[in-house]
């Protein structure tokens, strides 16, 4: 994959981002299943947006920790600020040089339930930013559960990995 590319796979998983918001109502989108022990779809979305921000924010200095994502209440019980959110950070990418991505950089991230610190590896932007948009891809797949329970339908597509819809598409013309 190259750099223009991966570019351009943010841009598309945050413009379904934007559809999501454009297929739900406010309600619907601060809303809990009744007896679900379930986040509402507004805080799976705004757990994705943080993670494209901490990415965005540790870029300069070169250090990038996802624990310390805002948790912004206001990116999971308004829309609107979703969606403008979901809007600067598509505008920031689209104006993040592209050399931009082969910068290592140091990654924080708690993985161990026993550890009381964040793990710090070496990577790159460019990986980060893979795992950006494979980790909303997944809170996608969430989002599309619980919005067939309520019901609301998305695209085919949201919440799919790419290679899934590849292989669907191999299998179906076989």
């Amino acid at each position: 994959m190259s750099v223009g590319s991966l570019k351009s796979a943010v841009e598309t998983v945050l413009l379904q981002g934007c559809g999501l918001l454009n297929a739900v109502s406010q309600e619907q989108y601060v809303g809990r299943e009744v007896g679900q022990n379930t986040a509402s779809l507004g805080a799976h979305y705004r757990h994705v947006l943080d993670h494209f921000s901490c990415l965005l924010e540790g870029i300069e200095s070169g250090q990038i920790n996802y624990d310390e994502r805002r948790r912004e209440a206001k990116l999971e019980n308004s829309m609107e600020a979703a969606r403008a959110a979901t809007q600067d950070l598509i505008a920031r990418f689209r104006g993040l040089p592209l050399d931009y991505l082969e910068r290592r950089c140091t990654v924080a991230y708690s993985v161990g339930y026993g550890e009381s610190e964040a793990q710090a590896i070496d990577s790159n932007v460019a990986r980060e930013l893979m795992f950006c948009v494979g980790h909303a891809i997944h809170h996608f797949a969430i989002l599309k559960l619980l919005c067939a329970a309520i019901p609301v339908r998305l695209p085919h597509e949201f919440g799919v990995a790419p290679s899934t819809l590849k292989h669907l598409e191999a299998q179906a013309g076989a």
